[in-house]
């Protein structure tokens, strides 16, 4: 298929290749052209495919294609089951460069912001199904113009409990033509209500021979509480990244509170958090400044994060399905990973794990790992303040003294940003700029929390 082959393209000011371009992306891959391809000629769709598979593109592009420039009202809503599935799919929009106005709506920040955002209508809306329900009651969204609907990860949705709201949307749009639905496991069956009309389905999951690049192993408790196992399988795999998943939010805080006294560095996160709690830590754990993140199953799910290498399940999983989503953060795409199930002796492996697996055992002698090299820099300003990535560069390295080796991964939030600083620097560089201001503005800096 040759890259301008949406009718509707050829004649708007952008184009698909301008559109990889801007994503660091060659070309669509299998599953992302037969979506496109799918979507030019029917209404419905249902699309199955791996996490880390490029599903964001595979539907983003079909919501383009069905925007009409002249028309200045909402035509796309795009439903997900987390704030952080939102914001990433706002990002691929926005970075994919077509000109078109989309906004993020979900809780955990002020609702007046968003309203401030949708005075002027965005041709997308991509949003949590409640602050969703919210905006609409409140008449901050006009519906009338939606005639494309996403259910990105709709199963999630179900399970987490948001029939009810979903329901509620759906029943508002009135004038939606298309229908979308993403799923990363084909266990959940689709409600009536969601008014599907022959769908096709797009099928890309991969049989259980094409797993090949996840290892499955075991590790051994001879405690019921495992948390000298987990000690202790941390310390044998090193630093490298990893990613303990628990099954409820007080035992996420217990875990990694135990982890910290005895010199693991961790970060925890879960849904009970406040927004910038969770960006912290995410962004710690993407910069390096913590391999170890310890979470519930909300980080299973549409979040960014490259270079997994290990999959801790502390607490085993409810379901087959949670097993698959946990383990979909590692093995993503070409990369290998290893997922690690920590058994006390009154468990047993799952039935669903009919593979050969391999037992750990574990050294006597624990070394700690490594201690990380990175620390984070937090800075109270933002997109809303006009300061960019390249604000903060020359910033930190006019002010703060540091040549460009010493910083790390930037990331730029709404109203806070995140820098990793070399560890050896922090100090000398908190020093230096302690009363300096940033885009002419004083703000807080200080060693991210």
């Amino acid at each position: 298929m040759g890259l301008l082959t949406f009718a509707a393209m050829k004649q708007k000011k952008y184009s698909l290749e301008n559109i990889l371009s801007n994503l660091n992306i060659e070309a669509l891959n299998e599953m992302q052209l037969a979506s496109v391809e799918a979507s030019k000629k029917n209404e419905d769709i249902i699309l199955l495919s791996a996490t880390g598979s490029g599903k964001t593109l595979a539907f983003l592009l079909p919501v383009l294609e069905n925007i009409e420039e002249h028309n200045k009202n909402t035509q796309a809503l795009i439903v997900v089951p987390s704030r952080e599935l939102a914001i990433q799919i706002e990002q691929v929009f926005k970075t994919m460069g077509t000109g078109n106005k989309i906004t993020s709506c979900y809780g955990g920040h002020k609702r007046e912001t968003e309203e401030n955002n949708l005075v002027q209508p965005p041709a997308v809306i991509v949003g949590t199904s409640g602050r969703l329900c919210d905006h609409i009651r409140r008449g901050n969204i006009t519906v009338d113009a939606i005639t494309t609907l996403v259910l990105d990860e709709f199963d999630k949705s179900l399970e987490l409990g948001f029939l009810e709201e979903m329901n509620f949307i759906i029943n508002s749009l009135k004038n939606v033509q298309k229908k979308i639905l993403t799923s990363a496991t084909d266990a959940v069956e689709i409600p009536e209500f969601i008014g599907l009309k022959n769908p096709v389905r797009i099928n890309f999951l991969p049989d259980d021979d094409e797993k090949k690049g996840l290892a499955i192993k075991t590790v051994l408790s001879e405690d019921k509480d495992k948390f000298q196992t987990l000690f202790k399988l941390l310390c044998y795999l090193g630093n490298r990244s990893t990613i303990v998943f628990c099954n409820h939010r007080e035992a996420v805080e217990r875990t990694s509170s135990l982890l910290s006294e005895k010199g693991i560095y961790n970060e925890f996160y879960h849904g009970g958090m406040e927004q910038q709690q969770r960006d912290s830590a995410l962004s710690k754990y993407r910069n390096g400044t913590t391999s170890v993140l310890v979470t519930t199953d909300l980080a299973s799910r549409g979040l960014d994060i490259p270079h997994i290498r290990y999959i801790i399940h502390y607490h085993l999983p409810h379901t087959e399905d949670a097993f698959t989503h946990r383990n979909g953060r590692t093995a993503r795409m070409e990369a290998s990973g290893t997922a690690i199930l920590i058994l006390s002796e009154e468990e047993k492996l799952p039935a669903y794990i009919n593979e050969e697996v391999e037992n750990i055992l574990l050294p006597e002698e624990d070394i700690l790992p490594e201690k990380p090299k990175w620390t984070t820099l937090f800075i109270a300003a933002g997109k809303k303040d006009k300061v960019n990535k390249v604000d903060i560069v020359g910033f930190l390295t006019n002010k703060g003294q540091l040549k460009k080796e010493d910083i790390g991964l930037i990331e730029v939030k709404d109203f806070f940003s995140f820098v990793a600083i070399r560890k050896s620097k922090m100090n000398n560089t908190l020093h230096l700029i302690k009363n300096e201001k940033i885009k002419n503005k004083k703000v807080k800096m200080e060693v991210a929390k």
